[in-house]
């Protein structure tokens, strides 16, 4: 009992609050995150749609998705990081209602392109939010924690949906949309602002800072300058976004050909709906774990180990047509996953400037909602043009590729992740918004180290 306490302890211990807020209200958005897990099943079954206009759909909500990215990283580095979540949220509710009640082609791929947008919206703001709470010391922790919520909301969430679809599919767009409310509303009693910014002009990473004059001659923190034109600049840093996109490709096949091949195996949306459920539940029992077993470890290696297991997992499925065997490749999946993720979300961190988190963390994003719109829709052309079994057995290929991938770019981005490190100035919050008053070990944790001198030469990375 006292070596379960002690685990409790380090596994839980010492995180601000402001990140428990956020974790509370992930947990209770997954808890009612039906719509995307069942939206192929539902446009198939429920609509009457092909199954090449339910990926056309799937994918304009990629679309939709990778402009919400792209816009919310720009502007909770601009306007904050607690009103882009706000923004975000009461938006995505509000087109989730929208969606539930479109009822023609045209008008349910708007509502799936608008709901993207917003969902979407709130990814960068909120990483980057950890990020700026979260000491480095305790992201890894941090991460796999929220990792831990959204999967235990996912699992009960994939559960209670295919109970609830039998009773009508307008019950899961309701649902979805009162607890995204929900977690608004915790946002806005219980979390501040978080966003800071650099003192001075200039930081020494290769992006400029603006300065201008306030009321009374101070000074205030501007937008930074050639945020874009560093980020395309970086070869190390989109290197590992295009990694992460095809690993996006693979995975994403879960929510939009998986549920079609099981159902022309026929089985029902209950069983899918328990099948997926067992990716959740795996994650909740195993993912706290997972820190501690991969902690000083190779993150390259821990990265492609990642990429063989869930190649090999949904290459199995090319062999599946009973529900214990899908069972089994989703568990086989799942591992790599929970390998995978932790691993991406502190190296991104690493590689992530404190003044352009959100465009860092925006763009990073970007590549899952570029996945978001190809996957359906390449899914289904690969399916119907070369057969069931051929697109499985390709995701394999692709995890065996990104593997060596991984293994090749690795070191180059470890050193670069070194290198922003070590150059990364003080910071204080911005003037015109205020922060939220932190606690007395937060601010120890938090404080500012020394400022490096910066030389014309650095180039720094920038960049689930």
């Amino acid at each position: 009992m006292r070596t379960m306490q002690g685990w409790f302890r380090n596994t839980t211990g010492g995180l601000p609050v402001t990140f428990w807020y956020l974790w509370a209200g992930t947990l209770i958005n997954r808890l009612g995150s039906f719509v995307l897990v069942f939206l192929a099943i539902y446009l198939t079954q429920e609509r009457g749609f092909s199954p090449s206009q339910a990926g056309l759909v799937l994918g304009l909500w990629g679309v939709g998705g990778a402009v919400g990215t792209t816009v919310g990283g720009t502007l909770c580095d601009r306007w904050g990081r607690r009103p882009t979540l706000l923004t975000a949220h009461l938006g995505a509710a509000a087109m989730m209602l929208a969606l539930g009640f479109a009822r023609e082609l045209w008008a349910v791929a708007l509502g799936a392109l608008l709901l993207g947008m917003f969902a979407e919206a709130a990814r960068p703001a909120f990483g980057a939010m950890v990020i700026d709470v979260v000491p480095e010391k305790d992201r890894l922790r941090a991460f796999s924690l929220n990792y831990w919520a959204i999967n235990l909301g996912f699992a009960s969430a994939a559960i209670l949906a295919g109970l609830a679809a039998e009773a009508g599919y307008l019950l899961l767009f309701v649902v979805d949309a009162t607890t995204t409310v929900i977690t608004a509303l915790i946002i806005f009693a219980k979390v501040g602002e978080t966003r800071r910014a650099p003192v001075g002009v200039g930081v020494g990473v290769g992006v400029g800072v603006g300065v201008g004059v306030g009321v009374g001659g101070q000074k205030r923190a501007g937008a930074p300058v050639g945020a874009l034109r560093t980020i395309l600049r970086d070869r190390v840093y989109l290197g590992f976004v295009t990694l992460n996109l095809f690993s996006a490709l693979v995975f994403l096949q879960h929510i939009s050909m998986l549920p079609i091949a099981m159902g022309d195996s026929g089985l029902s949306p209950a069983t899918y709906g328990s099948v997926i459920a067992l990716n959740g539940v795996l994650i909740v029992v195993g993912q706290l774990f997972v820190p501690r077993l991969i902690r000083g470890r190779s993150r390259s290696h821990v990265l492609a180990l990642a990429s063989v297991v869930m190649g090999v997992g949904f290459g199995l499925t090319a062999f599946a047509d009973v529900a214990w065997f899908y069972g089994l490749t989703v568990l086989i999946w799942t591992v790599g996953e929970m390998l995978n993720s932790p691993s991406n979300a502190t190296l991104i961190a690493e590689l992530s400037p404190a003044e352009l988190r959100g465009r860092y963390q925006g763009v990073f994003s970007l590549s899952w909602q570029a996945a978001a719109a190809v996957a359906p829709v390449l899914g289904g052309l690969v399916r119907e043009q070369a057969g069931n079994a051929q697109l499985w057995l390709g995701c394999a290929v692709i995890g065996g590729l990104m593997a060596l991938a991984h293994l090749i770019s690795g070191p180059a981005r470890e050193r670069r992740a070194v290198t922003l490190r070590t150059a990364t100035g003080p910071v204080v919050p911005v003037v015109a918004i205020k922060p939220p008053v932190p606690e007395a070990a937060e601010v120890a944790a938090t404080a500012p180290a020394e400022p490096v001198k910066p030389t014309r030469g650095d180039h720094l990375p920038v960049g689930r």
